[in-house]
């Protein structure tokens, strides 16, 4: 039959419940313990998934690869003519699944409605869409909401949120000022002319929705050739977007395209063109965890007061195991084994409740928002309809290794204390 060392046991004796002040800071010390882990799982899981769905939109909707021509003279870029060849040169590499052409840029447009209700204007980004090449490939075809994804003739997909800001629906129109016809005002904005701009009127095709609030509310999509009249750019296209297997290797297709194709072209990945909201979404991820821990200290010290009284307490009882023949490291045990079972109640009641409140933390935001009336996630301002969260065991491990030492470390010193007091001392005591 498994027997337990005297040692622990009568570190579970001492921590049986009773109506006493360590008691009472033996029960905070384990709530504090519990409530540091379950915070810290709780606010890295969902700055974890924040990162992980964020490139994930990233990666589905913006190119991996984007190359521009460049103009080294004027340090701009320019219209990339002649693409055609560049593109079957890039789509040789192993790891490239799509090169398509791309048109990226802001236009004004306007709804066309009924006479009786006030138009509303907008100026969101109009993105050139190549069926041929990059619908292959492309996720956001798969994404519509309503409708269908098709830019046949003056055909326009647009995101929900800007559908549901603009009042659209599929089937409505909206006007769209070109390049041009913009420029044709400006011209006009100088001099007293009467001057009509020309616009062009798109049907709604379809709705998207990506569940990224900046892709859902300010990108509209036309078919390559639209945009390329909406700019004047004839068959020039802005550059183009590289789609790869495994978007991580960006960083190598741009060094090769860099050496094939020397200073001439621009080449920019995925990773370079959100790095400083990446690097800050990780830097912000690892300021909360140092912050959040220090919940757990608190807990440890609580876990060394507890012990310290304790230990001034048993004074008399360590005298007596002392004389009995316990050596120092017996016990030492005693205590550090009490620390040690607080660590593992603690640890295991956090981890508990902070795997709850992260299973259930969408659940409890629509539940407060319908008592309260508080938006406490909005997408407005966060970017996403949902809370997104995402459990890595490597960090659950080290939330509940490094705070499981902690607690031992919390009780190292009155455990030594206790261990080095002599029994004719101890049994003096009182």
């Amino acid at each position: 039959m498994f027997r337990l060392p005297f040692e622990f046991f009568l570190a579970l004796r001492y921590l049986q419940p009773k109506r006493t002040f360590v008691s009472i800071i033996t029960l905070i010390s384990v709530l504090g313990v519990a409530l540091g882990v379950a915070v810290l799982i709780i606010v890295i899981s969902v700055m974890s998934g924040f990162d992980h769905d964020l490139q994930q939109q990233i990666l589905g909707f913006k190119p991996h690869v984007t190359v521009m021509k460049y103009n080294l003279a004027e340090k701009s870029g320019e219209p990339m003519r002649n693409y055609s060849n560049l593109a079957s040169v890039i789509a040789r590499s192993s790891n490239v699944t799509s090169v398509a052409p791309v048109i990226l840029g802001p236009v004004l447009v306007e709804t066309e409605g009924p006479t009786n209700r006030p138009p509303l204007q907008d100026a969101p980004t109009l993105r050139g869409f190549d069926m041929d090449t990059e619908g292959r490939t492309s996720k956001l075809t798969n994404q519509m909401v309503d409708g269908e994804f098709n830019l046949a003739g003056h055909g326009l997909v647009v995101g929900v949120n800007f559908a549901e800001n603009m009042h659209l629906t599929v089937g409505d129109h909206l006007a769209i000022y070109s390049k041009g016809a913009m420029e044709q005002i400006r011209r006009a904005a100088g001099r007293d002319a009467n001057v009509q701009a020309m616009t062009d009127s798109y049907e709604i095709r379809g709705i998207y929705s990506t569940g990224y609030n900046d892709y859902d509310s300010r990108i509209v999509i036309a078919s390559i050739e639209n945009a390329q009249e909406l700019y004047g750019l004839d068959d020039a296209v802005h550059g183009l977007s590289v789609t790869l297997a495994d978007p991580y290797r960006a960083a190598e297709l741009k060094h090769e395209i860099e050496r094939a194709f020397g200073v001439d072209y621009k080449v920019v990945t995925w990773m370079e063109n959100d790095a400083p909201f990446l690097t800050a979404l990780k830097v912000e991820k690892n300021v909360m965890f140092y912050l959040l821990f220090f919940i757990v200290l608190v807990a440890a010290l609580c876990i060394l007061s507890a012990q310290i009284t304790f230990v001034v307490q048993k004074t008399r009882e360590i005298g007596m195991l002392k004389a009995l023949g316990a050596s120092n490291l017996q016990v030492s045990g005693i205590f550090l084994a009490q620390s040690a079972v607080i660590g593992v109640i603690g640890v295991a009641a956090g981890l508990s409740l902070g795997m709850l409140a992260v299973t259930y933390r969408n659940q409890f935001l629509h539940f407060m928002r319908s008592v309260t009336g508080w938006e406490l996630f909005p997408a407005s301002v966060y970017g996403f309809g949902e809370l997104p969260a995402l459990v890595t065991p490597s960090d659950v491990a080290i939330i509940c290794v490094s705070s499981f030492f902690i607690c031992i470390f919390g009780g190292v010193l009155p455990a030594m204390r206790a261990g080095s007091l002599k029994p004719v001392e101890a049994l003096r005591y009182e």
